[in-house]
């Protein structure tokens, strides 16, 4: 309880402090009866769309979501089921993402292994095996203003004459579909399809709100913070390296053995400390180990600051590399970096010699850690 206390005292400082810089934008969301904003936005197949491209269709879905939001990431099977049941009767389907990632702080990534650019839209579209198109809206926010996005997912759903019928949630529950949940765009879509006017055009939605680009500022906010975060290199011994390994935490810990002189760890090192950031403020944490010889501590310790890495650090307190090698791993060949993923308990659920594979590493986090919000 104290830790998501803290969590939340730590978000409200990072808003309140950057409240009076910035006035968050809120747009007008379309009335029912307005006409579909056309748009032309590049997808991640490689096309671009316009409203012209989906004219052959009676009824069409536009609806705005994210990689990053948890709770768009729960729907993301449920908007692919709505596409195959409403294939076959002329519905048309479209995701667009009208959020700035630019606009997104790398602690809103915590619960997500990617971000909202366009790039990243692709692999997931792509992992997903998303049936529809995803279109991307971050660079101007113009089509996500015109139909005045809230939140993520938001959906529009308009006529023949692509006049707006309902404009809402996909459904009343974020993480499972229970026998009381309430099938709001569902029901919406068979209404329409029966010529029937529809019940409740228009419902509250529920997550992640639109990162508008004014938002930047926030993140700027976060990063200033985040820089001022005192960067310590302590010393450790073979004992201590053991029990960071056998984790007695409640914390899945990602273990980085580095040196100055590697230049892979060096390389990898400012992902390491994206990481950090990314997945701090829940159940996780970053331990670095410098495999330095003493006399390089100075220089260990300016690099870590250099890197903004408010970590836990160590340095190894002997200069017998092999001694470092038996107590981290008795396996390890002993090759740098080599690098650790320990869940509570000790058990190593990830063991890695050589660079690491971001977007691997984080999602081997999101599986330990969690994808639902644990507030």
């Amino acid at each position: 309880m104290a830790y998501r206390k803290t969590t939340c005292i730590f978000v409200l400082i990072t808003w309140v402090s950057a409240f009076t810089q910035v006035v968050a934008y809120t747009p007008e969301t379309l009335k029912i009866g307005s006409p579909a904003p056309d748009f032309s936005l590049p997808g991640v197949d490689g096309k671009s769309y316009s409203l012209a491209d989906f004219s052959h269709f009676r009824l069409l879905a536009v609806i705005f979501t994210c990689n990053h939001c948890p709770t768009a990431q729960s729907y993301e099977e449920r908007i692919m089921k709505l596409v195959r049941d409403y294939r076959d009767k002329e519905v048309g389907f479209i995701a667009i993402s009208p959020n700035d990632p630019k606009a997104v702080r790398l602690d809103e990534l915590g619960y997500t292994d990617l971000n909202d650019t366009f790039e990243e839209m692709k692999i997931r579209a792509r992992d997903k095996e998303f049936n529809f198109p995803y279109l991307y809206d971050g660079e101007t926010q113009k089509t996500s203003k015109a139909y005045g996005a809230i939140a993520t997912p938001h959906v529009f759903l308009f006529n023949d004459d692509r006049k707006l019928l309902f404009t809402g949630r996909i459904d009343s529950t974020e993480l499972r579909v229970t026998d009381k949940t309430v099938h709001s765009t569902r029901d919406a879509l068979d209404q329409a399809l029966a010529g029937k006017p529809i019940e409740i055009a228009t419902t509250k939605i529920f997550g992640c709100s639109v990162k508008w680009s004014d938002k930047r500022n926030l993140v700027d906010v976060f990063n200033e913070r985040w820089a001022k975060k005192e960067v310590t290199l302590e010393t450790i011994d073979e004992s201590g390296i053991k029990n960071l390994i056998q984790n007695p935490t409640d914390k899945v810990r990602l273990i980085n053995v580095w040196a100055t002189w590697c230049g892979p760890c060096v390389a990898e090192f400012p992902d390491l400390v994206e990481i950090q950031r990314m997945y701090g403020h829940r159940a996780f944490e970053l331990v670095t180990i410098s495999a330095d010889k003493g006399s390089a501590r100075n220089k260990a310790l300016r690099f870590l600051k250099e890197q903004q890495a408010a970590t836990k650090n160590f340095i190894f307190s002997s200069d017998d590399s092999y001694s470092l090698i038996e107590a981290v791993d008795k396996n390890w060949a002993g090759a740098l970096p080599y690098t650790l993923l320990v869940q509570p308990g000790g058990k190593v659920i990830m063991k890695e010699m050589g660079a690491i594979d971001p977007l691997a590493v984080k999602r081997k986090i999101i599986d330990a850690i969690g994808k639902e919000k644990d507030w």
